[in-house]
């Protein structure tokens, strides 16, 4: 029929998805609310147990609803290979080695008590067998990375206390993912043989992962990297994450053990803020759409049918988990505010809860209705996690009578942000290290900062201009950015979205000549250094003196002139008063 609309399943699901993302990230971003929770609500909404099942009455819901799960499946699955690579792009062993005590004391004892109790009270309570039950206590005892430290952040007691127990159990992911894996189907039909020949193979395997991608790895994004081309970065990490993936599944291990492996090794290159960046797109809609298939697994029918029980195991699991993690912060001298808001803020489950469930169902390691049940009352803690961080903010206020305790090394993380390595930035970098102030140089040539780096200087690869890298870096505590790039156009772009991001910010810009300091000027830089004017400025002040004009006049001349610069840059650049050119008076200024 002509003008009558067809889509075929898999296209209007993916619809459905891209329109989701559409509406629920930036609705949830206006409220300041992780888009996790509304992720989980659309799948409730538009799920075979929402809207989906009323398609038969009212066929124009098949457009906005999904009646199918498992055609989401494969979806899902490349959502949650994301995620872990994800989580292994945030870990690094110089982080891990900064806290180790935290993260291996705290953070130990964290994960092993909860997940060793939970195992003991919850799993084998109900009736499962002793592998079950530790598989559901450990998945239990993990709380939510991608909600939590949005919330708490990283400089706080609290961030801080978060960091380290999340940090573990994204460390811990790897040998229970590693087990279960070894604990597949055909394991499962093979008895120990087969778990044997699955376990040597998945360890030569990441061996040989291990090896290959600390070789491979910084060569192969250094190619990527003087291309300039971001399509050629992505798709050069879209290809060491499928390989890695596929690696692993070749042997019988998870997938999503390889993807994990392939973050940790690009983690120790110069790459993984530029790639954490260019992911950054996938990973939320990927994860978007685990989370949407999380959320039409919770049959809102069934639910109210075990309200009780959900609610119990709920209740049961945030309450346990809040007691254990306030307990052994108290314990490790924590002040009490710190012991309660944080105990509320990780005694939900998490997202990776979800993944080990699943794992584990994969398995055989747990019945599938055991699994969904706790699916649910996975994903109505993470819903309330929200609710739980202000309910122990509220606590802490009340147990302390304080809003906020500044962290140890909460003043020493603020340093200065020098974008550009070349001749320039390293004379930036060598004052700032002279006067002992904290710095980090980036740049997007990746030989510049293999060179710098060799030289002993604080130098990361990144493209200032890209996102949110700066941000990243710090630019928000950062006392001053320095643009030293011989890059006039990127360069007064840089400065008009640092100075409308960060209205406060202190931006001190090298200009090729007088015209490029003006548009810097009323592009927002507090200071435009014109590299023309005081080159030349400073040969003519030599020539002079070599040839016999007393040192008087020639300085009285070079101040006259800079002054006659001072004024056509104050009428060129719009500027209310004359800006201040020379290096000394920067120095003057606090620069």
């Amino acid at each position: 029929m002509a003008g009558e609309l067809t889509l075929s399943p898999v296209l209007s699901d993916a619809l459905v998805i891209l329109g989701s993302a559409g509406i629920v990230i930036p609705l949830f971003a206006r409220f300041r609310i992780t888009p996790i929770i509304g992720f989980i609500l659309i799948g409730v909404l538009v799920g075979p147990s929402g809207l989906g099942s009323l398609v038969d009455e009212h066929p124009w819901l098949y457009y906005i609803t999904i009646t199918n799960v498992v055609r989401l499946i494969p979806f899902a699955d490349f959502g949650i290979v994301l995620l872990l690579f994800a989580i292994g792009l945030e870990l690094s062993f110089n982080r891990l080695w900064q806290m180790r005590r935290l993260v291996f004391g705290l953070g130990a004892l964290e994960v092993i008590i909860s997940g060793a109790a939970l195992a003991l009270f919850v799993g084998l309570a109900s009736g499962l067998s002793f592998t079950a039950a530790l598989a559901l206590g450990f998945a239990l005892a993990f709380s939510s990375t991608a909600i939590v430290l949005p919330i708490s952040g990283t400089r706080s007691p609290v961030g801080r206390a978060a960091l380290s127990m999340l940090l573990f159990e994204d460390i811990m992911i790897v040998p229970i993912i590693f087990v279960l894996g070894a604990l597949a189907p055909n394991a499962a039909d093979e008895g120990w043989a087969g778990i044997v020949r699955t376990l040597w193979q998945g360890g030569l395997v990441i061996a040989v992962l291990l090896v290959v991608g600390r070789l491979a790895l910084p060569r192969l994004f250094a190619q990527a990297a003087r291309t300039k081309s971001p399509e050629l970065f992505l798709s050069t990490s879209l290809l060491v994450v499928i390989g890695a993936s596929l690696a692993t599944a070749l042997v019988g291990l998870s997938p999503i053990v390889g993807a994990l492996i392939a973050g940790l090794l690009i983690a120790e290159t110069e790459y993984h803020t530029e790639v954490e960046l260019i992911m950054e797109p996938f990973k939320g809609l990927a994860l978007g759409v685990f989370l949407i298939t999380v959320g039409m697994s919770i049959n809102l029918a069934e639910i109210a049918g075990e309200i009780g029980a959900i609610a119990l195991a709920v209740t049961g699991v945030v309450v346990f988990k809040a007691l254990v993690t306030g307990v052994l912060l108290r314990l490790m001298g924590a002040r009490r505010s710190t012991a309660a808001e944080t105990g509320l803020l990780m005694a939900s489950p998490s997202e990776t809860t979800l993944i080990i469930l699943a794992a584990a169902t994969s398995a055989l390691v747990l019945d599938a209705e055991t699994a969904r049940f706790w699916q649910t009352v996975t994903a109505i803690g993470l819903t309330i996690t929200p609710l739980l961080a202000k309910l122990g903010a509220v606590i802490a206020r009340r147990v302390d009578g304080i809003m906020h305790v500044p962290a140890e090394d909460e003043v020493d993380a603020a340093r200065t942000i020098i974008v550009g390595g070349g001749r320039v930035g390293r004379l930036v970098a060598d004052m700032m290290r002279t006067h002992a102030r904290p710095y980090v140089m980036i740049d997007s040539n990746p030989d510049l900062i293999e060179a710098a780096k060799r030289d002993g200087y604080r130098a990361t690869f990144g493209d200032a201009a890209r996102g949110d890298t700066l941000a990243r870096l710090g630019v928000e505590t950062a006392p001053a950015v320095v643009l030293t790039m011989d890059e006039p156009v990127l360069a007064q772009r840089l400065v008009g979205k640092l100075r409308r991001d960060y209205p406060d910010l202190l931006i001190v810009a090298r200009a090729r000549d007088p015209d490029h300091a003006a548009a810097m000027y009323r592009a927002g830089a507090s200071h435009a250094v014109p590299e023309t004017l005081e080159a030349s400025l400073q040969l003519s002040e030599a020539v002079l003196v070599d040839i016999g004009v007393a040192m008087g006049p020639v300085i009285a001349s070079i101040h006259a002139k800079r002054d006659e610069f001072r004024e056509q840059l104050e009428r060129d650049g719009g500027l209310s008063e004359k800006p201040l050119l020379k290096t000394s008076s920067l120095r003057e200024h606090g620069a």
